[in-house]
Parts: structure tokens; sequence; C-alpha cells
């Protein structure tokens, strides 16, 4: 029976927004919102939080969750979460999976979440990752936004930071935006960090065309909903608001 583990890396020094895991968002740590909605999801064994930060760590456990120190090394997120798993001692086969779900993505949607899982238990792709829809032109434009196509069958052809596909010939072309949520076969997971990194992966920055420049399929699940990753204290407000209308909010933190 395949095994479906979530990790949430996490870190307080954020070059863009310093210590946004233990902002407030509604009188609960952004962090903890995650955790929370993480939770919700029917198809995870086990929510796991790692970060570098006693901060974050106690945040978690103070609650009941679970949480793994790990090295505060680390630049990416998926080494993280690899270092995570290798500590953790959760005695992974090839097949399980491990969802990473990155600690700044408060909207998460934990059936959006249990949706990835069934894909994978269906395709046994290596990856399978969220994306979102833009309807906002401004952020199609916005370089620090990552934009994805697919193809007919879901599987994401390219991401860059430029707004595609073009609009230049259709106002009613369908923009989606790369999320940090991400699922790996736990197989795939160990092989990741061994590959090495990529021209177009290096001049984008976005790690995902790593995959994409090796043949490697990666997978998509859309959201027509909007995600948001709080990057900025303007984000923090944005997200506020839409947590406070949203009806998963209400299933563990009371709303009036």
């Amino acid at each position: 029976m395949t095994q479906s583990i979530c990790i949430i890396p996490a870190r307080m020094a954020s070059s863009r927004f310093p210590g946004k895991p233990m902002k407030h968002l509604l009188g609960m740590p952004l962090i903890q919102h995650v955790w929370e909605r993480c939770q919700l999801a029917k198809e995870i064994d086990h929510v796991i939080v790692a970060t570098c930060d006693q901060e974050i760590y106690d945040c978690i456990v103070n609650v009941g969750g679970s949480a793994i120190m790990t090295s505060n090394k680390h630049e990416r997120c998926t080494d993280r979460v690899a270092e995570a798993i290798e500590n953790g001692n959760f005695n992974l086969k090839e097949d399980d999976l491990v969802l990473m779900v990155q600690g700044d993505e408060v909207m998460v949607n934990p059936e959006l979440l249990d949706d990835m899982i069934r894909l994978y238990k269906k395709t046994k792709a290596p990856a399978i990752n969220l994306v979102s829809r833009l309807y906002n032109i401004k952020e199609h434009d916005d370089p620090n936004v990552v934009k994805i196509v697919t193809d007919l069958e879901n599987r994401i052809i390219f991401l860059s930071r430029s707004p595609i596909p073009s609009r230049s010939r259709s106002s009613t072309v369908e923009m989606y935006q790369q999320t940090g949520i991400i699922a790996y076969s736990s197989s795939f997971l160990t092989k990741y960090a061994g590959i090495p990194q990529t021209p177009l992966e290096i001049a984008e920055s976005i790690d995902m065309l790593r995959l994409i420049e090796n043949g490697i399929p990666l997978f998509s699940i859309k959201s027509e909903v909007e995600t948001i990753g709080v990057d900025t204290e303007n984000d923090r407000k944005r997200a506020e608001v839409f947590l406070e209308k949203d009806d998963i909010t209400s299933r563990y933190l009371n709303i009036k």
C-alpha cells in the first residue's frame, strides 16, 4: 500500500520577507495555517514541518504537530525535504509519495492535495506540480511569478518567468502559475539532488526545468482558484482577506 508523507519546508531567513513563517494571519502564524490545512487532506498519512529554526519547530510541536530540525545550509526546498525524509526514518518504499508543500503556501487546498495523491497512484509519475489559474495580467507579466504551459495530457512542457503563453493572438488564453506544492515519488526524490543543474534551469532560476531538460515527465494538477505564496507584507495582508472568506479556514479556525 502506497504511503503518502507531506513535508512542509520552512525557514525564518527569507530574503524578501524575513521571519515570515511566524507572521500572523487572523491571529495564527503562517506556518500553522499551512500545517492545519495539510492536516485536513484525507489521503496523507503524515504531515511534518522541516525547519532549521527552533521557533518554527516549537510552534508546530506546541500545537501537537510533528517537526524535524534540518541544516541551515540548504538553498533549495527539495534539499531540506530530502534531509527530513532521511532523518525521519519513515522507511519509505520506492513507490511511496513525498508531497512537498512550501511553508508560505497559505491557501493550500487539502482536496487538491488528495487529487495529487490519487493522480500519483494512477500514473506513478516521478513528479506532479500543482498549478493555479492566473486571472491578473499584471501577474502574468511579473518575473517573480513562474508561469507554466502544459500539453494536452497536463504534462508541463515549459516553465518561465516570462509571460507564457503569449497573449498576442488571443485575449482569452488560459494562464497558469507554478505553486510551491509538488509531489515526488520517493525513488525519484533520492535521485533528484544528484542530477546536475541544467542550462535553462540556471537561466530561469526554476529548478523544475531540470526535469523538463532531462526528459523526465512532470505532470500537473490544475486549480482554477488563485493560490497565494506569501513573499511580502502585501501578500500577507492580501492572504488574510482571502483566508477570512475561505470555507477551509473555518474548519480549523473559528471565524465569526
